[in-house]
């Protein structure tokens, strides 16, 4: 049985989506920089990232693309 996706492309959407996701990881080069340096300091030497040990830098990134959004949407 094949199923066939309907509505108008849905492959162009998801790529539009992909596109703006990078245009808003542009905006917070910043906050997923902080990010990345707390999710690579807590994990040296193999070690499991363990929740919330960067949950502040997270938060800041998850603000970060909401506002970018929020400002690409008007």
């Amino acid at each position: 049985m094949v199923i066939i996706m309907s509505g108008s492309n849905v492959w162009s959407r998801s790529r539009e989506r992909m596109r703006l996701f990078s245009g808003l990881f542009a905006q917070c080069a910043e906050e997923a920089a902080a990010y990345g340096k707390c999710v690579a300091a807590t994990t040296k030497s193999k070690q499991e990232l363990k929740k919330d040990l960067c949950a502040q830098e997270f938060q800041a990134l998850k603000t970060c693309f909401t506002n970018a959004a929020k400002k690409r949407a008007k």
